[in-house]
């Protein structure tokens, strides 16, 4: 579907929130040779490790958009432009935490420059997290994250409309009001739940 960056790798990411789910793991985590259903305790073990190190993963990529939309907020630059100074001042002035670096160098960062679609627009990923981690919270809060009428709701307001009205618009006739990033702070373990 045509949609705007904002939106567009909401419907995709969502669908990674039912993979860990205890009854999905259950129906198709078995073993290769036995088929034995993958074990209670491994499966929490495997909750506790999906946090794991979910602080410098949100830096170093946070690092990166905010790199990339300041390179494209520049007016001008000389001939003379050190892209590499560039980085490193901004890092300084963001405060960007000794011992984490980007997760991509400017040099070899092919969302900045590799076409005008993607420019300025790094960020998108994080953006659809918090809005995956929202309309995710939505089935959550039924009780059930299967909720066949929370399920035809997303569907109706998320999945079929497309560029058909504008993705701040669905999002609000869905959770009936602006995203919030709460949700994916919490599942990424960065606040308490």
């Amino acid at each position: 579907t045509n949609v705007l960056k904002d939106f567009d790798e909401l419907p995709s990411q969502l669908m990674e929130h039912w993979l860990s789910e205890p009854v999905v793991l259950k129906k198709h985590a078995k073993h290769y040779q036995t088929g034995e259903v993958v074990p209670d305790g491994l499966i929490k073990r495997f909750k506790a490790a999906e946090l794991f190190n979910e602080g410098f993963a949100t830096i170093e990529y946070t690092s990166c958009a905010l790199l990339d939309i300041a390179l494209h907020s520049l007016s001008e630059y000389g001939d003379d432009f050190d892209l590499s100074k560039f980085e490193k001042d901004y890092l300084e002035e963001v405060g960007m935490p000794q011992g984490i670096i980007m997760r991509h160098r400017p040099s070899h960062f092919l969302h900045l420059f590799a076409s005008s679609s993607y420019a300025s627009g790094y960020y998108v990923y994080m953006w659809a997290q918090v809005l995956d981690n929202d309309v995710f919270a939505a089935f959550e809060e039924t009780g059930d994250v299967f909720d066949p009428q929370t399920a035809r709701r997303c569907r109706e307001c998320i999945y079929s409309k497309g560029n058909t009205v504008a993705p701040q618009e669905l999002f609000r006739k869905f959770r009936g009001r602006d995203p919030d990033a709460t949700f994916m702070l919490k599942n990424r373990g960065l606040i308490p739940k």
